[in-house]
C-alpha cells in the first residue's frame, strides 16, 4: 500500500511549537498514523469537504489528496475553538 504525505500548513506547525513538548510530540505521532491508512483515523466534517481528526483534547481539519496521496493538516486547535473557526 503506497504511503501518504502529510503536510501540515504553517500555521499548523507554529501552533505544534507553541504546545507543551510532550503534547506537541503526542499530536506529531498521531499525525503519523495518518501516512498509512488515513480513512482509518478521519471523520467526515459535517457540513465541509474536509475530515476531522481527534487527538485528545485538540481536533484538526483535514484535507485529503487521494490521487496525490497528500493528507493537508489546514487547522489544528483546541476543541473548544477549532469548530468555532471553521
Amino acid at each position: 500500500m503506497d504511503e501518504y504525505k502529510v503536510k501540515l500548513h504553517p500555521n499548523v506547525d507554529k501552533f505544534l511549537s507553541k504546545l507543551d513538548p510532550q503534547f506537541e510530540i503526542r499530536i506529531r505521532n498521531r499525525l503519523k498514523l495518518l501516512r498509512n491508512d488515513p480513512f482509518h483515523y478521519l471523520e467526515h466534517y459535517e457540513g465541509e469537504k474536509c475530515y476531522k481528526f481527534r487527538t485528545g483534547d485538540y481536533r484538526a481539519l483535514i484535507d485529503v489528496d487521494q490521487t496525490r496521496k497528500i493528507v493537508f493538516v489546514q487547522v489544528l486547535d483546541h476543541r473548544k475553538r477549532i469548530y468555532k473557526e471553521k
